[in-house]
């Protein structure tokens, strides 16, 4: 699963480093590509065993309500096929970089079976904002 939060710099060619914890759970899994792709602002980042799933329900879908068709066509125009490189880097192409406001420094966030590639600062400021929202219900839900 991935979990926690890392910092890194992005490169002047868009490239950026996948946190060692990260790149062990690719290794265990078998899995040298990741699967990019836009959303809500930020980029998901997708083992390429997890981003089939996600095609797979995606295929499953009716085709003719419009709303998942949109949602389709927003998901899938963002995707992103990227290796890493023997450096255990990812080159995250302009379009993605300028979806999610990238700057020079960025955040990796665990989000269990993917992780988030945000702008360092607007994550700071995101997580400030979930922070001041938690509901303690929720955790109860969660947990019993």
């Amino acid at each position: 699963m991935f979990t926690g939060s890392y910092f890194h710099l992005l490169d002047n060619k868009g490239r950026v480093s996948i946190s060692p914890r990260y790149r062990e759970i690719l290794q265990e899994r078998q899995d040298r590509l990741l699967v990019l792709t836009n959303f809500d602002g930020y980029i998901l980042a997708f083992p390429q065993s997890e981003w089939l799933k996600v095609e797979a329900k995606l295929a499953e879908q009716a085709i003719f309500r419009k709303d998942v068709r949109a949602f389709q066509r927003f998901l899938i125009s963002g995707v992103q096929e990227c290796p890493l490189d023997r450096q255990g880097r990812i080159l995250i192409g302009p379009y993605l970089r300028d979806y999610a406001k990238l700057s020079r420094e960025v955040a990796l966030v665990g989000a269990v079976r993917c992780f988030e590639i945000w702008d360092r600062a607007t994550y700071e400021a995101h997580r400030q904002e979930l922070e001041a929202s938690v509901n303690e219900e929720v955790l109860h839900e969660l947990l019993i």
